[in-house]
């Protein structure tokens, strides 16, 4: 492991290094290694996690003061879930740090969701620990919250059903929503869908599936509206 690489990379350099090292040890290089007195990153996944949740729960506290509870719970949820986890990991490349036994290794342990997820939780652990709460936020600033502002989660909120509401209170209003473009490989399809309310494009948006871009699109236009 790189240690000094992958400070470089991420603009961090922590006063103990052993606590970076650690949370990108995997306990199966802990077992192959138990004559070295090794520690896994597993209690740093559990204070990480904490602190992701309290981290992410201030983000949206303050900037989505239009949302209740219940769409507050189902926007964080959906950020702290393994599948979210594991995209910023990869972003990160934490993956090719990680320290893994052999049997871990051989079975592309490197590439495996869980694994991902975890190391990513462990790392806010350590940042916390060496450097303290407001490091994390600066930490998260960079990487997680951005896509919050860019509604990378916005799947998870119902914004088509809170724009249908939104126009219902206006009289001869229709709504509709059409898939303007298609890019990509089939493989990694990106789909453009726009809303358009009596007759106006009134919001457009991207995403892997059609119904991903058009809660998108209802976003946005209920940004626009001012809801």
């Amino acid at each position: 492991m790189n240690i000094s690489q992958l400070e470089k990379q991420l603009g961090i350099t922590f006063n103990d290094q052993d606590l970076l090292k650690q949370a990108f040890t995997h306990s199966s290089y802990v077992n192959e290694h138990r004559d070295k007195h090794f520690s896994d990153n597993e209690r740093l996944e559990f204070l990480g996690d904490a602190v992701l949740e309290l981290g992410v729960s201030q983000y949206l506290y303050k900037q989505k003061e239009r949302l209740a509870e219940g769409d507050l719970t189902k926007l964080r949820a959906s950020i702290v879930c393994e599948p979210s986890l594991v995209e910023f990991s990869r972003e990160l490349n934490f993956g090719a740090y990680l320290l893994l036994g052999r049997g871990e290794e051989q079975s592309g342990g490197r590439e495996r969701p869980a694994i991902l997820a975890d190391v990513f939780e462990a790392f806010l652990g350590a940042l916390y620990l060496d450097q303290g709460y407001d490091v994390v936020i600066q930490f998260l600033k960079k990487y997680v919250y951005p896509k919050i502002t860019t509604g990378a989660f916005s799947h998870a909120m119902d914004y088509k059903s809170k724009l249908q509401e939104h126009v219902q209170q206006h009289r001869n209003h229709s709504i509709d929503y059409v898939i303007a473009d298609e890019k990509g490989p089939s493989h990694d399809k990106e789909f453009v869908a726009r809303v358009i309310i009596n007759g106006n494009i009134s919001g457009e948006g991207t995403g892997h599936t059609k119904k991903e871009a058009e809660q998108r699109a209802a976003k946005h236009a209920l940004d626009s509206l001012g809801d």
